[in-house]
């Protein structure tokens, strides 16, 4: 390091006074490099709640000074403390933290005349700011390194038995990639090899003083520090070559306790895994939001900034009397069950016969639940919907400069999705997929691993074509809608109907049966439309093949002869088809005219027998609500 950039600065507050240090050439027990701060420097006078428990170390180091006297009230600057003599201490992190009071990465407060990091001075560093990682230790060729050697003498390691010697920090990836390909030719697959120079790389490389080092073992969750720079030694049982100093935080927390984000993360199947996009949360662990925001006005910070935005919980706002209104729903009871469905299993799907209104119910409820149309996307299956369309895979693609065609892997409409609602500040706003005819595609060919996924939202699997581990963010909702009557429920396989709820819409049952009757008032329309649907609706014997209400809720229907042009164009075709090859004769069954004629019949009895018209309908009233 150049003399000119031995002594860094520390500024307390802004505006505020300022500590001065220097980093000594020596290293502590565990190799991270000493830090010595200067006689006069200032320090706060009080200290954030969770210091002594979080911070251990540095708060020793810090009540010991004020017991000895060397950290006392300062005369320069009122309200402050001041150290009376040089204290040296074992990191830049420490020597920072007994000045703050609190956590503090001394990598990034130190800093230089031109306000730059000290991290940058650290030979073989690599640019940029601090990151979080995950290094797993707890199965290393059988044993748990993380209790045995880790947490004790402080630091990470990775085993790298075979490596050669003198290869340290800054070794770049084209070095490493020769060196593993001479050294474990023998040992590791091709793919192996592959994984270990990018492990190696990010260890000796692109982990630096002050990042977030994690680490799992025994069913807790490990946080520390990393403060020093990666050294090789060698080892007895060759499980530790590649070492690093960390300054571990005194307790874990439980793995379960852990935000599903995180978890997700964590079960990436690496020995290094980069969690720089769950920094925030992971800072956050242990500490109320009364806690974080003690510590914003501590340093005078935004309390909704960074963890607070990072750790807020997502949540489904309840459904409305006005929501229900606007979709004509019976009971706003009924949407608030479908949304705690949604809640509880993040997957639903809405069944019924044609025209119930399930792809507009589904539309207007994601809106809703998602806080808008920007947040939902539609997408419809048909038989040869695959994989490639839904989530990924490689399509043609023209070069926009040379004009070339060439297989490009290109996202689905899934992929898209769940890369929007895990982006940083997206995490606690839902994001809905509605894919519409759901049971029309072959579901095992089209989700593939993300089968696997729907059911376990907190873990992540490899994907067949880029190799990425992916998981599906916690605020992504999925809605489908199936058309009973183009493939019975019955069909659909066990895997499905464990991963998704059902919610019936038929017209047997609300909020589907009064559905119309409801439009028909709000729009001034006679209810006659309805009292035909139900009488044609109870002459037909299978549920899932009843006629929804949507085929009568449509403008053109209310024009002159629209509602005989509507039955004879869309209704009666439908019940064609169901009764194919049977013989019935489909126009005196079911044609408006046979209807409308015993519709009269009826209304000319009661005027003329009332209570015959009544025990008629009690009747019938057993056949369900759609008939009543």
């Amino acid at each position: 390091m150049e003399d000119e950039y031995q002594e860094f600065k520390l500024r307390l507050a802004v505006g505020g006074p300022v500590a001065r240090g220097r980093l000594l050439p020596e290293k502590g027990s565990n190799g991270s490099q000493k830090f010595l701060v200067c006689a006069g420097a200032p320090a706060k006078a009080s200290v954030v709640p969770y210091y002594a428990e979080r911070r251990a170390s540095s708060y020793r180091l810090r009540t010991q000074l004020i017991e000895e006297g060397k950290l006392r009230p300062s005369e320069s600057w009122p309200g402050y403390l001041e150290l009376t003599e040089d204290v040296e201490c074992g990191s830049p992190s420490a020597a920072a933290e007994i000045l703050l009071g609190r956590s503090a990465n001394g990598w990034t407060r130190w800093r230089t005349k031109d306000d730059r990091p000290l991290s940058e001075f650290m030979p073989g560093v690599w640019a940029g700011p601090n990151r979080a990682w995950l290094v797993r230790g707890s199965n290393v060729t059988g044993l748990d390194l993380v209790q045995r050697l880790w947490l004790p003498d402080g630091l990470i390691s990775l085993a790298a038995s075979r490596l050669r010697q003198g290869v340290g920090q800054g070794t770049s990836k084209e070095q490493l990639r020769e060196f593993v390909q001479d050294d474990y030719e023998s040992t590791a697959t091709y793919s192996q090899q592959q994984d270990l120079v990018e492990q190696l790389h990010a260890f000796l490389s692109r982990i630096k003083p002050g990042d977030i080092v994690c680490t799992i073992s025994g069913g807790l969750f490990y946080v520390g520090e990393v403060t020093g720079p990666a050294e090789q030694m060698a080892t007895e049982d060759g499980r530790s070559n590649l070492r690093r100093p960390v300054e571990w935080q005194s307790e874990g927390y439980p793995y379960s306790d852990l935000p599903e984000e995180l978890q997700q993360k964590l079960s990436v199947q690496h020995d290094v895994v980069d969690l720089t996009s769950m920094q925030s949360l992971i800072k956050g662990l242990g500490l109320s939001d009364q806690e974080l925001e003690e510590e914003a006005e501590a340093i005078e910070r935004d309390p909704s900034v960074e963890i607070l935005i990072a750790r807020r919980e997502l949540a489904l706002p309840e459904p409305t009397p006005e929501l229900a209104r606007g979709l004509l729903v019976h009971d706003v009871t009924w949407l608030r069950e479908v949304r705690d469905l949604l809640w509880d299993e993040r997957q639903l799907v809405l069944y019924g016969p044609p025209g119930t209104g399930k792809t507009y119910l589904a539309q207007k409820l994601a809106e809703f639940l998602g806080g808008g149309p920007e947040q939902v996307k539609l997408v419809q299956f048909h038989p040869s919907y695959a994989y490639e369309d839904f989530f990924e895979g490689f399509r043609p693609k023209e070069d926009p400069e040379t004009r070339e065609v060439a297989f490009r892997l290109t996202p689905g409409p899934l992929r898209e999705l769940a890369d929007l609602a895990s982006r940083e500040g997206n995490r606690h706003v839902p994001h809905f997929l509605i894919i519409d005819e759901i049971n029309r595609a072959n579901l095992a060919k089209v989700f593939g691993e993300l089968y696997f996924l729907l059911e376990y939202r907190n873990k992540s699997v490899r994907l067949t074509y880029s190799g990425d581990d992916f998981a599906l963010p916690p605020n992504l909702f999925v809605i489908g809608t199936m058309n009973t009557a183009d493939r019975s429920i019955a069909l659909v396989d066990a895997a499905m109907r464990r991963r998704f709820a059902f919610v019936e819409l038929s017209p047997r049952t609300e909020p589907t049966s009064g559905l119309l009757r409801r439009w028909l008032a709000a729009k001034g329309h006679d209810s006659e439309p309805a009292d035909l649907l139900d009488a044609l609706n109870s002459r037909i014997d299978e549920t899932e093949f009843r006629i929804g209400p949507s085929y009568l809720m449509k403008p053109g229907v209310y024009r002159e002869r629209g509602l005989e042009r509507t039955w004879r164009t869309k209704i009666l075709p439908l019940l064609e088809e169901h009764h194919y090859g049977e013989g019935i004769d489909i126009e005196k069954r079911y044609g408006l005219a046979v209807l409308q004629a015993e519709s009269a019949a009826r209304r000319a009895r009661f005027v003329t027998q009332p209570g015959d018209l009544a025990r008629e309908d009690e009747g019938r009233s057993g056949a369900g609500p759609a008939e009543s």
